[in-house]
């Protein structure tokens, strides 16, 4: 929603501003992109999750945008609005690169990259940087200095996916080293005695049932 809401924003900055047609072809896409985000999170998302997230998308992105819009064009001299929107749009895009911030903290938790792709935060940083040299070059510090904070945490994202992604097979290696010993200790007393290996693998199917099912106390009588 964040990001739908960031390129809309820069949709109508791009509008307001001469020869940004980059602009405004890129954040089409955007829109595009994200509406296509959006859907597949319908589609898949719990009902509870889906009844909040429309009434996020009513408020926030069609409710705000309009507020914007209409304030930006009954207050704001139309000289003015560029830079007014220029700085909207600063806000926005600080707000985008700063919501990864819940995966990584999410990353460190768990001490897994399962959620936070490599190539993801890849092309996040080259994005941030492309656009940064976009603004520099065309003096438009409205979009060159968010991607600064984009950058920076593109770069953290692909350090703790280094740090981070050998660890879950560090245990899968684990498990399965325990489960070989656990065969290989089986197989060795199945050699040495094959009733007692019997009498194990009886005890193993004993103890599993048991776990699956309640315990049930009864009264024997000598």
């Amino acid at each position: 929603m964040v990001a739908l809401s960031s390129a809309m924003m820069l949709l109508y900055y791009g509008t307001l501003k001469t020869d940004a047609n980059l602009i405004i072809s890129i954040n089409s896409i955007g829109c595009a992109t994200e509406v296509i985000y959006l859907v597949l999170y319908f589609i898949y998302a719990p009902k509870r999750e889906k009844v909040f997230t429309v009434k996020w998308i009513i408020i926030f992105n069609l409710g705000g945008y309009c507020l914007i819009m209409v304030l930006t064009n009954l207050l704001i001299e139309r000289s003015k609005r560029v830079t007014v929107m220029g700085w909207i749009c600063a806000v926005y895009n600080v707000a985008v690169f700063a919501s990864p911030l819940s995966i990584m903290r999410h990353v460190i938790r768990t001490k897994s990259v399962e959620h936070m792709p490599f190539f993801l935060s890849f092309f996040l940083t080259l994005c941030a940087t492309m656009w940064f040299f976009y603004g520099i070059f065309l003096e438009d510090f409205y979009i060159a200095l968010p991607n600064v904070l984009g950058f920076l945490f593109g770069i953290a994202q692909m350090i703790l996916y280094v740090i981070y992604k050998n660890p879950n097979k560090d245990v899968e290696v684990t498990e399965k080293q325990q489960k070989g010993d656990i065969e290989l200790n089986l197989s060795s007393v199945e050699d040495v005695n094959p009733c007692l290996a019997d009498h194990q693998l009886g005890i193993k199917e004993i103890t599993v049932v048991t776990a699956e099912k309640p315990v049930e106390s009864y009264k024997i009588n000598a």
